[in-house]
């Protein structure tokens, strides 16, 4: 009742428009608002299950097209427009909604295909382009049709002689529906994580301190929604000298067996950059959400040691997830939200990238806050009647506020976090 009024209200809205839906045609009008926000996910291989290319594909969808759009379910964005302004901003703007519409409304004509732009140029297989180099795991992963399969990590070594830095760079599941997530990691020669796992073999960590608690860094991921990362010019990732690569792979059975081979995708910066990127998070894993909880609350912060630029954001929670929000609070007591997500979905994990950077001074906390709905009404909800806490499967949760900083180059990583006063000794 709610969706058909909501519906209702925006198509009325939308019909006191001054337009003459007769005069909208697909390669005109649709085509270019496809091309610019929707045919990134809507083509063979991606994440849409139609393409929206051409009329014959476009179609048979334009009904869906026009109640997508019109309850701005699609394309998916969900931050708060009253908190920050953010480049990859996939909103529609009104007037392309109304094309839209009104080429649904009119029947959907196809009208002239001279008066059609360019086809847009896609690379099959990537959305950054042509990689320099990709780092595939050795062997496919079998996943069974059912059960739960814990989290996999493939160790792949780059064999790297010298610093690489990374300005680009894309994960990609070899089979998307038994892929849930991918996480690629760097490990450095010295790092002690996983030195039980045989480079190319998955490994399945004896606990999950083992897993889960590493001194490795994030360098991209996949999930439901993600895009690559795309860095500014003059800022980059850094994989150093004999490092690994380490993927850690989330696969869910669906009641059919298969097999994944997943890799990442990178293209390097021609020169050092000015600035190192780092994607570091304020996470909270002691969390317990009642049984029915509504509107649960967790919160969790991480203050910072120096001086940095925030770049992006990305919140991370499980199908519980309600809402989210980032805020800064600075050395001068100053309190600033920095990212507003009311309303969190599971099946869409976004990045937002800031229009402009915003120098976050050392001594700022960065603080998250995050809702979880553990009712009947939340129709994701696996099991209403659970006490929920912290855990990797999608019916368990998480809490993670993941955030990109960018600063110097040749900072010491150890200068970005304050050290931890020791608590004072006391005697018997």
């Amino acid at each position: 009742m709610r969706r058909a009024l909501a519906l209702a209200l925006v198509s009325a809205a939308v019909s006191a428009a001054p337009r003459d839906p007769s005069a909208v045609t697909f390669h005109k009008d649709v085509l270019p608002v496809l091309q610019k926000n929707c045919q990134g996910c809507h083509r063979p291989g991606e994440a849409a299950p139609m393409a929206f290319l051409s009329y014959e594909q476009t179609r048979p969808w334009a009904k869906a097209i026009r109640e997508a759009v019109l309850l701005k379910r699609m394309p998916p964005w969900f931050a708060d427009p009253a908190h920050g302004a953010f480049r990859n901003n996939r909103s529609l703007s009104r007037a392309e909604i109304d094309t839209l519409v009104a080429w649904a409304d009119s029947g959907a004509r196809e009208g002239d295909p001279k008066d059609a732009p360019p086809a847009k140029e896609f690379l099959t297989g990537w959305n950054i382009g042509q990689p320099d180099l990709v780092f595939e795991m050795p062997q496919e992963f079998q996943v069974p049709a059912a059960g739960t399969i814990e989290y996999q990590y493939v160790v792949v070594p780059t064999k790297f002689t010298e610093d690489r830095w990374v300005e680009q760079v894309e994960a990609r599941p070899g089979n998307r529906a038994l892929v849930h997530h991918i996480v690629a990691f760097v490990r450095r020669p010295d790092s002690k994580w996983l030195r039980a796992a045989k480079p190319g073999l998955p490994f399945e960590p004896a606990s999950r301190d083992d897993g889960g608690n590493t001194d490795a860094e994030f360098l991209i991921g996949f999930a439901p929604g993600s895009m690559p990362e795309v860095l500014k010019p003059g800022q980059a990732k850094l994989i150093p000298a004999g490092a690994d690569i380490v993927f850690q792979l989330h696969y869910t059975a669906n009641g059919k067996a298969g097999a994944d081979r997943s890799r990442i995708g990178l293209i390097f910066a021609k020169e050092a950059p000015a600035e190192r990127v780092l994607t570091i998070a304020a996470q909270n894993g002691k969390f317990v959400i009642p049984p029915g909880a509504p509107n649960h609350k967790v919160d969790a912060s991480l203050e910072l040691g120096a001086d940095v630029t925030l770049t992006a954001m990305l919140p991370h929670m499980h199908l519980r997830g309600k809402s989210f929000e980032f805020r800064a609070v600075y050395p001068d007591g100053r309190t600033e939200v920095l990212l507003r997500v009311p309303r969190y979905s599971f099946n869409w994990q976004l990045s937002y990238y800031l229009e402009q950077p915003k120098l976050l001074p050392k001594g700022t906390r960065v603080e998250c806050t995050a809702h979880f709905d553990n009712s009947a009404n939340n129709p994701y909800n696996p099991d209403p009647a659970r006490e929920v806490l912290w855990g990797d499967q999608s019916w368990e949760e998480m809490m993670i506020g993941f955030f990109d900083i960018s600063f110097a180059r040749d900072m010491e990583l150890k200068k970005l976090f304050p050290e931890r006063k020791k608590k004072p000794e006391t005697s018997d």
